[in-house]
């Protein structure tokens, strides 16, 4: 039954004829003595190819299928199976106006069932003559599988241009599995929500989403993370956490939203090499990994914390941390026939080391262009003045790089190699009020004059580090430290007096 379940029912049913007109091939009988033989096979029970169950066949039967065996030369197999029908593929019930019909009604409701469609069709074809009998639910269904035409799953979506686009170029094209030949050559990551809600400290409940970036090439899950909010900072502080964990990959795969899109996200995968792949507008199966990970999250993960009623988020955090680095990095995937961290570490790889985390601070930041207002020497940035350094003041178009959610790290840029030159800070005004004002720093010729003049002299320091050079001590007694180790020792004997 087992052998018989791996193929299909035409080829199980020429085996077993094959195999009770096989033997009268290898050794034919003697003449006159056929149908003696074809009456003992008619006398035997043979098993169902399909259902397994007794059976028996006939003298008449067991004889036309000697003779279609004996007189193939090439294939006595599969002159055995079962003819196909002339009219296979062709629905004789299903007139042109009814296929015609269920087409119309299809496109403009993808999402029915193939009993809806049925039902419906029913009304049609008894308001108008012409579309013709209308056979029944199984050839109506037969037919639109036949023709491609399966429900559609999902909630209906609005028809903007993006969402009748991705329909079309889905029914166009064709949908094919992928994977990245080298570890860290593709990341994926996206935002799911949850179907457990949390209590906050406030007392409230909300419904967390979580952040997971995976591993295209092993399934490894890098890092996972539940949130309250899908912003750019959270993004950037979870992806901050997988590339420290794992390592920087070549490309990351998400889609388009408003997270993953933002200029600091997009400005630090810049910065740090690594490409940006976004899927197709209401393309979700493109990011299928994503999507097969959700589906273990809420069927294996929440499953086993169904029993905790009052969730919290560092509770389930704890319990993702667990549930990914214990069970499902280290569990056997399906379709890979190893565990994900196995492959990981044993595959190919063209990931980099990560930089530590002010490095990557100072990677996920946007980045600005602002007009140097003359009179002040400062900036608008997010609703407040910047104060630009005076040894920049000529500059009448600055660069600043920040992070909307870190207003306390910008920096001034240079437009051109992109090489960060200082940092600058709001504009204190309590501070200017008292008066105190620092020079201008020299701009220009006047910087290098004033740094050329400033110091010891050139032949001075020559003299010195021949000096240094030779290993003895300065030939002097400083009078401050002697003056500091006589106060030192009359302090040590007051204490002792007192």
């Amino acid at each position: 039954m087992s052998e018989a379940r791996d193929q299909s029912r035409h080829d199980a049913w020429a085996r077993l004829r094959f195999s009770i007109v096989g033997h009268l091939l290898a050794a034919p009988p003697a003449h006159g003595d056929l149908h003696e033989e074809l009456e003992g096979l008619s006398q035997r029970q043979w098993q169902h190819p399909v259902t397994g169950e007794p059976l028996r066949f006939g003298v008449s039967t067991i004889e036309s299928w000697y003779y279609k065996a004996r007189n193939e030369r090439h294939d006595p197999v599969a002159k055995l199976r079962r003819r196909v029908r002339e009219d296979a593929g062709r629905r004789r019930e299903m007139t042109s106006a009814l296929c015609d019909a269920v087409r119309v009604q299809y496109a403009a409701h993808k999402r029915w069932s193939y009993q809806l469609h049925h039902d419906n069709l029913a009304v049609l074809a008894a308001a108008d003559a012409r579309l013709g009998r209308l056979p029944s639910y199984a050839t109506v269904r037969r037919w639109m599988k036949e023709q491609g035409l399966r429900p559609q799953r999902g909630r209906p979506r609005r028809q903007t241009e993006g969402v009748l686009a991705a329909e079309a170029r889905l029914e166009q094209r064709e949908v094919r599995s992928y994977e990245a030949e080298y570890v860290h050559g593709l990341w994926h990551l996206d935002f799911h929500h949850g179907s457990r809600q949390v209590v906050t400290r406030s007392g409230e409940w909300q419904t967390p989403l979580l952040l997971a970036l995976l591993d295209d090439h092993s399934r490894l899950c890098c890092h996972a993370q539940w949130y309250l909010d899908e912003t750019a900072e959270t993004l950037v502080h979870g992806f901050g956490q997988g590339l420290q964990k794992r390592g920087l990959p070549r490309a990351a795969m998400s889609d388009n939203g408003s997270a993953m899109r933002s200029a600091e996200f997009e400005g630090g995968l810049h910065e740090l090499g690594i490409l940006h792949e976004l899927t197709l507008p209401y393309s979700p199966y493109q990011n299928a990994k994503q999507e097969v990970f959700w589906a273990q999250v809420e069927g294996r993960l929440l499953a086993m914390l169904e029993g905790q009623g009052e969730l919290r988020l560092e509770l389930l955090n704890e319990a993702t941390q667990a549930w990914v680095e214990l069970e499902y990095n280290r569990k056997l995937h399906s379709e890979i026939g190893v565990a994900p961290i196995r492959r990981f570490l044993d595959g190919k790889s063209v990931g980099r080391e990560s930089p530590g985390s002010e490095a990557l601070r100072a990677a996920f930041r946007g980045q600005v262009i602002r007009q140097q207002r003359c009179s002040d020497g400062t900036v608008s940035l997010a609703g407040q003045r910047y104060e630009i350094p005076s040894r920049y003041r000529t500059l009448s178009r600055v660069v600043i790089r920040y992070a909307s959610w870190d207003l306390g790290f910008v920096h001034l840029v240079d437009e051109r190699s992109g090489r960060l030159l200082c940092p600058i800070y709001p504009l204190d005004k309590t501070r200017n009020a008292e008066g105190v004002r620092r020079s201008l720093a020299p701009i220009g010729d006047a910087a290098a004059a004033a740094g050329g003049a400033a110091g010891i002299a050139p032949l001075m320091q020559k003299l010195m580090a021949e000096y240094a050079a030779t290993g003895l001590p300065p030939a002097y007694l400083p009078k401050h430290d002697v003056e500091e180790r006589g106060a030192a020792a009359a302090g040590d004997g007051n204490e002792d007096e007192r």
